[in-house]
């Protein structure tokens, strides 16, 4: 991979976590951990289901941070592009459209 390519992924990860911080500061969070909902709201059952959804959306939003992290990472390691399974490097093409990839195609599809 040429180091323009690899300029690119760094900053498309960058970009990518800058993204998912601002996606999660806007769940108007009321402690910075969990969304306050209004326990005296008629419909229980609507609240239960608003919580559910909000975490699901929050969960997912931070393991894709995280992953994203992970990524950087392994950029400052000197191990970004290597597959964790086998040690053999990862598809330029896969990168470009998975960056935080942390897996060639062939050990992701065993898993």
């Amino acid at each position: 991979m040429t180091d323009a390519t690899l300029a690119d992924l760094r900053k498309s990860l960058e970009d990518e976590k800058a993204a998912l911080e601002q996606q999660l500061g806007e769940l108007a969070l009321d402690d910075g951990r969990r969304l306050s909902f209004d326990q005296n709201f008629a419909d229980s059952s609507q609240v239960t289901a608003e919580r559910g959804e909000f975490e699901a959306v929050s969960g997912s939003l931070q393991a894709s941070l995280d992953d994203v992290k992970d990524a950087l990472v392994r950029f400052d390691n000197g191990v970004y592009g290597q597959c964790e399974g086998c040690g053999q490097p990862i598809a330029p093409a896969r990168l470009e459209a998975k960056p935080a990839a942390r897996h060639c195609i062939d050990c992701a599809n065993r898993r």
